[in-house]
């Protein structure tokens, strides 16, 4: 079927099907072709009669804190997507108990609703449960009595739901989508138990995904203990007397910026470096502790590119990136090898800013390409295996420290000397190993997490297609 065109003019039934909008979106974008292939489908049903609701939160006066004993974790429209909820944001347990819509809870399908970026779906996972949600999320709870969780999750957000999602949205400068608009979204149904082997093995994928968050966390922890500063776990950094007033009385070359003289940062540095430790530079002698090269983006397909992968999107559950094509010169410069620690090494100093927050590439994501925006790390001793240095590199502590190393203007850097001196705890040996192979098993639960959603959405997409005939 041809799309709305100079030679295919929109048709008043077409008007009446998506509720006489008449701006062109619907019309003139893959929403309403996805729209007509699924009614191809032998048997579908509105979204509204397969859920419980679809809502948001609503505006709500947010007051902010970070006490964990008054706070609730808080999620923005762009946290949704991040792998590790570790570093969420808190709004005060008061603010949280004004609105009854704002927590969340596992197996609840999730799509931004609000800015350039409405109409991207996750799913509300484990580790989610009771925490507070933006009104920028539209919450997608499904009917259990009518279809698994899992397979509506799989179908909003594959090729064939979001192009439909997509369709519905609607402004100008600020874009939105309402609940009313999806709610009569086509959503295919199957016999023969496809929808509950797609919704086992979304199921699966959820639980491996907190199999990974609990293994890092864990092995960050371990880390500390095993270093005999468990004090540093539980950091407060903003419950630390503020960096007022203080006086530097033989400042080096080095720098003569404030922020590099942090009292606050300087006393956790000490702290770190009265246990048995060494140098992140001594440690990557040999390895790597460099920033990526720069290179020219020139798009292309999936087909004959790679995806390149931006400082915020490294974080993601699975980052949609950009394909480019590159250079055998500039591929050599924008990939990594395996169990490479990344950090965000480029932004400003907001605190739900990427900035000095690290990532690890391992596996699958060796594929991808990353931004020059992001320090390699890589150790050069291998009786400091490079998952422990993650476990370190992605802790509270260590990212205090790397912000107090800020250099430039607006978009800070990492100064190059300061990083090096980064005290690392050295632990022992046995430490180091056991440590290392916490890290490893976590990531090899999120990969099988991302092969089982593969095969998720390979299996709907199998079963659309072979009903669409």
């Amino acid at each position: 079927m041809k799309l709305a065109s100079p030679d295919n003019p929109v048709q008043a039934s077409w008007l009446a099907e998506q509720g006489f909008r008449l701006d062109p979106g619907p019309y003139v974008s893959d929403a309403y072709a996805a729209r007509k292939y699924l009614h191809r489908m032998p048997h579908s049903e509105p979204l509204h009669s397969v859920t419980a609701r679809v809502f948001h939160a609503g505006r709500v006066t947010r007051e902010w804190t970070t006490d964990p004993a008054h706070g609730v974790p808080f999620l923005g429209s762009a946290d949704i997507f991040e792998a590790d909820l570790a570093n969420l944001p808190m709004i005060t347990k008061r603010s949280f108990e004004k609105n009854p819509k704002l927590p969340l809870e596992p197996g609840w399908t999730l799509v931004t609703r609000s800015g350039m970026t409405a109409g991207r779906v996750t799913y509300a996972r484990l580790s989610m449960a009771g925490a507070a949600c933006s009104e920028d999320v539209l919450r997608v709870v499904p009917d259990l009595a009518r279809i698994p969780a899992g397979y509506l999750y799989t179908f909003l957000a594959s090729p064939f739901g979001i192009p439909v999602i997509k369709g519905g949205i609607y402004g100008t400068s600020v874009k939105h989508i309402e609940p009313s608009h999806i709610a009569d979204l086509p959503v295919p149904r199957f016999g023969g138990g496809v929808e509950q082997r797609i919704d086992a093995l979304i199921t699966e994928a959820m639980q491996l995904r907190q199999h990974y968050e609990d293994g890092v966390r864990e092995a960050t922890r371990d880390l500390f203990v095993s270093a005999s500063i468990p004090e540093l776990l539980d950091l407060r950094w903003h419950d630390r007397e503020r960096d007022l007033g203080f006086t530097i009385e033989r400042p080096t070359a080095l720098s003569l910026r404030a922020l590099n003289y942090s009292p606050r940062a300087r006393r956790l540095h000490d702290l770190i470096s009265q246990v048995p430790h060494r140098t992140l530079g001594d440690i990557c002698a040999g390895g790597l502790l460099a920033r990526g090269g720069r290179f020219k983006r020139v798009d292309s397909d999936k087909n004959h590119g790679i995806k390149l992968i931006n400082q915020r999107q490294g974080f993601w559950v699975r980052p949609e990136g950009r394909w480019i094509s590159l250079s055998e010169k500039d591929l050599n410069e924008t990939t990594v090898n395996d169990e490479t620690s990344l950090v965000a090494a480029t932004g400003t100093l907001g605190e739900t800013e990427a900035f000095c927050r690290a990532i690890f590439v391992t596996a699958g994501w060796t594929k991808n390409a990353y931004s020059d925006h992001f320090l390699r790390i890589k150790s050069g001793d291998t009786s400091f295996p490079d998952p422990y240095l993650f476990a370190y590199l992605r802790s509270e502590p260590v990212f205090r420290l790397l912000r107090s190393m800020g250099a430039g203007g607006k978009q800070q850097d990492i100064h190059p000397i300061l990083r090096a001196a980064l005290p690392v705890p050295a632990c022992t040996a046995a430490d180091r190993e056991r440590i290392a192979g916490v890290v490893r098993q976590a990531y090899r639960d999120r990969d099988d997490a991302d092969r089982k959603e593969d095969e998720a959405f390979a299996l709907l997409d199998k079963a659309v297609r072979e009903a669409a005939r």
